[in-house]
């Protein structure tokens, strides 16, 4: 590939280390001179404008994540997140009712208000706090556990499987063997999901995946998935639009001022900045996009990052501005079959924990000794939120 990467010197000069520590400025002359980038260091294409995205996201024929390189897969087996066509619908469609809008806000919207201000009265009294761990995380770990409805397991349980087999598909990632305890923990997670689904009085969404005709091997696949997305996205979201806010006085004061702002604050802080950066595609035929030609087997990389700062469709990109009207045009739950099928979860969540931090906390700020800024190179948060408030009545 070497005449390749000849052919772009700005995808040649790219490093991964870049993209993971401070990736926008690289992402902005990326998507301007080579929209279409041929990456050594990722030994794929990058994909950084938002028309081009959108082509491949919603061509799953020509762009299929449906192939062995798929890291997930891997570790949990087929799942909805790793096949297109109808086999992609026969493990996505059982678990979409649970989701849709006002399911969700029927069935969730009482139990994240009921874990988010447990959550947050703890934490008042001390008057300072990191965040991200004290809250973000257990909060999504929480509405995660409830949603799947495992028979016999504890939110400490789940978020201990899935740490585990994150760090096994990150291994995988990297070019490294996955370790056992990924194994050992995705064997438990499917025995749990084999006792719930047993239980067929039961209400889970499990079950009901099961009566929908996916066989117990591939209700936990995709549970894992669901496990993965809802923890892993969910706690960025959250701490991610938190930081954009404490970041921006004069935005956080418009919305102290209307709360009714508060879902443009979170658009605005997913379009800057979604927890997934990335979504991987792999290329079935040879084809052309934009000015790039691609081989059949290529990888095929859409930066999520990059399309949501696209100047064509958001002027001045790079600023945060919780008035934008056309922010929710931003991709950060990607688009096409694939698109996040926990979406509106993950707001209503989101809201619900801004809502009660913002009205709870006083005067919720920074931490000026631990400053912090978003970080990864496929999921993006903050490695650490510190904040103080004040405490007095």
């Amino acid at each position: 590939m070497s005449t390749v990467a000849a052919a772009y010197p700005l995808g040649a000069g790219t490093t991964l280390a870049e993209l993971a520590r401070d990736p926008h400025p690289r992402l902005a002359r990326l998507r301007e001179r080579e929209p279409v980038s041929w990456l050594p260091e990722l030994d794929g294409w990058l994909v950084t404008r938002r028309d081009l995205a959108l082509a491949v996201m919603r061509d799953a024929t020509t762009y299929t994540v449906d192939d062995p390189r798929f890291s997930t897969a891997q570790v949990v087996g087929p799942s909805m997140l790793s096949l297109d066509g109808e086999r992609h619908t026969r493990h996505r469609e059982p678990f979409t009712a649970p989701f849709r809008p006002r399911e969700v806000r029927d069935g969730f919207a009482s139990f994240i208000e009921r874990e988010t201000d447990r959550l947050v009265t703890a934490l008042r009294p001390a008057g300072a706090g990191e965040l991200r761990r004290a809250f973000a995380g257990p909060l999504a770990v929480a509405v995660v556990t409830e949603a799947l409805g495992l028979t016999g397991t504890t939110p400490s349980t789940v978020l201990s499987w899935y740490d585990a087999i994150v760090r096994s598909v990150s291994d995988i990632t990297a070019g490294h063997a996955a370790g056992a305890a990924g194994t050992a923990a995705y064997a438990e997670l499917r025995a749990a999901v084999e006792a719930t689904v047993a239980d067929r009085d039961g209400a889970s969404l499990l079950v009901a995946a099961a009566a929908g005709h996916l066989s117990v091997p591939e209700v936990a696949s995709n549970a894992a998935v669901l496990m993965f997305g809802g923890i892993e996205t969910t706690e960025a979201m959250i701490t991610n639009a938190l930081l954009h806010l404490l970041q921006h006085p004069d935005q956080l004061a418009l919305v102290r001022a209307d709360m009714g702002l508060l879902d443009g604050a979170i658009e605005e802080s997913l379009r800057l900045e979604p927890g997934a950066a990335v979504v991987d595609r792999y290329a079935t035929r040879d084809t052309v996009l934009g000015p790039a030609a691609i081989r059949e087997g290529d990888l095929v990389t859409v930066s999520l990052t990059g399309a949501n700062r696209d100047p064509a469709v958001f002027p001045d990109p790079d600023r945060f501005d919780v008035r934008r009207e056309n922010a929710r045009l931003q991709l950060a739950f990607a688009h096409g079959p694939h698109y996040c099928l926990a979406a509106h979860l993950a707001r209503l969540e989101t809201r619900i924990a801004l809502h009660h931090l913002l009205d709870r906390l006083p005067s919720l700020r920074l931490d000026p000794d631990h400053p912090t800024a978003p970080h990864g190179l496929v999921f993006r948060k903050p490695p650490t939120l510190h904040v103080r408030w004040d405490t007095a009545t």
